[in-house]
């Protein structure tokens, strides 16, 4: 759990505008000082090693910062489909399914809304021709 919190501040920390105001001016730093390195492999290194360390550990802590995300957003929405009398329950199990039972349930919700002609500009006309739901 701790490993979550500070995660989750860090990320915090690394979104906000004053940490790319930093990496900016450091990077303006950086770029300045080339003239007085001679723009030698040793100067260059320094940008190319520091961001790709960062980058490195970047990937983790979005990844996590993401899962959490999800799950939180997963748990929301279980809790919707468990207080509405008209879902189906089912659904609250996804999870479990394997792609070949997920696909099939798309082509079965895919067929359902294929059966409605959306409106979206609220004028009732059900002549429009139906939307291939198919082409994303």
């Amino acid at each position: 759990m701790k490993f979550a919190k500070v995660a989750q501040n860090l990320a915090l920390w690394a979104g906000s505008p004053k940490t790319f105001m930093g990496a900016l001016i450091l990077i303006g730093l950086w770029g300045l000082s080339g003239p007085i390195f001679g723009y030698n492999d040793t100067w260059q290194l320094i940008i190319n090693t520091s961001t790709t360390i960062i980058t490195f550990l970047m990937v983790f802590l979005i990844q996590n910062t993401q899962n959490r995300d999800t799950d939180i957003l997963h748990l929301k929405l279980d809790e919707l489909l468990r207080v509405n009398k008209e879902a189906q329950n089912a659904m609250l199990g996804l999870e479990a399914l394997d792609l070949q039972q997920l696909e099939a349930l798309r082509r079965h919700y895919r067929a359902l809304g294929e059966s409605e002609v959306f409106d979206l500009e609220g004028l009732g006309d059900k002549s429009k021709p139906k939307q291939n739901l198919n082409e994303c």
